[in-house]
């Protein structure tokens, strides 16, 4: 068989029919009537309208709203469910996966995170290639916000709940003045973790590697000198903790790490324990208690035994 325009045409149309009536046709025949999902709800009408906002600025180009059972190693929360969608028309499933799954975005962050976010995401993620929205009216960024912390439905709710009362706490503890606050926020890491010193020595390389992340990571909340002032700041209430408040407080490495690791839920402080392993985590708490502290306990007592790539000086 000679190949010619005819040939193409046809044996694209050979493959492309198979494939639309498995993927498109049979599932629109055959799935339908499904029961809620148990976390299923209706949305609010600003929640509408956020959905809209949505919709008509194409981030289903770049985001998806489901979970596949293989997500989960990824530290999904819930692997999706057909009953998610009844009420999704279209479904918002997306088409990639070039930045995170949103199907379970609410209460994940505080609304002021995403609203910094949404005017200039390198703010609170300096490396983002999300597109900055910054021209959407206020309307239209409070109702996007809105339809954010509604995915995820039921649980959603019960994420934004937490984030609002500990935001209460959090804010009270800030307008008490710098050293309550300091005492607040250190108060609520478990004791094992406050007499906990930074298991890795504070040397060059692993500074270095601290700087990195602290580039990567937190620059756009805590600024480039560790004040808070990052260009985030003006959005966010509690502003960023500035870490140069923390001189001669005794700050130990576990409680540096507790609260990266863990983050601080009311506050646009994320957790990181999806986003970092342990040594990075380590590496730049060691950088911000060197830098902006002024004091480290790296490699302090109590200590184990060396790992094998510790420089040798002064190491068991």
């Amino acid at each position: 068989m000679r190949m010619n325009p005819s040939v193409l045409v046809l044996g694209g149309l050979l493959i492309f029919a198979p494939v639309l009536f498995m993927h498109v046709i049979l599932p629109w025949l055959t799935v339908g009537g499904e029961p809620p999902s148990e976390i299923h709800r209706a949305r609010t009408t600003i929640e509408d309208e956020g959905r809209s906002v949505y919709v008509n600025n194409g981030c289903t180009f770049c985001h998806t709203q489901f979970i596949r059972n293989f997500d989960w190693g990824v530290g999904a929360q819930r692997v999706a469910h057909s009953g998610d969608y009844i009420a999704e028309q279209p479904h918002l499933l997306g088409t990639e996966r070039t930045g995170p799954d949103l199907s379970q975005e609410g209460g994940e962050h505080p609304d002021d995170w995403h609203a910094a976010h949404f005017r200039n995401p390198r703010f609170v993620r300096p490396e983002s290639i999300m597109p900055s929205w910054n021209f959407f009216s206020g309307a239209e960024m409070i109702a996007l916000v809105a339809y954010m912390q509604s995915l995820g439905y039921k649980m959603a709710d019960d994420r934004t709940a937490r984030q609002k009362y500990w935001k209460d706490e959090a804010v009270a503890a800030f307008e008490s003045g710098p050293q309550k606050n300091v005492e607040w926020l250190h108060g609520h890491v478990p004791e094992p973790w406050t007499k906990l010193p930074n298991p890795y020595m504070s040397s060059r390389p692993g500074l270095l590697r601290g700087h990195r992340i602290y580039q990567t990571q937190c620059i756009g909340c805590h600024g480039p000198i560790g004040d808070g002032m990052g260009p985030a700041q003006p959005f966010l209430y509690p502003p960023p903790l500035n870490f140069t408040l923390l001189k001669d407080r005794g700050i130990t490495g576990g409680i540096l790490y507790y609260q990266i690791m863990n983050g601080i839920t009311g506050t646009a402080m994320p957790y990181f324990k999806k986003d970092l392993e342990s040594e990075k985590i380590w590496d730049v708490g060691n950088y911000v208690a060197v830098t902006f502290i002024g004091r480290t306990d790296a490699h302090a007592e109590p200590r184990g035994i060396d790992a094998s790539n510790e420089p040798v000086e002064n190491a068991k």
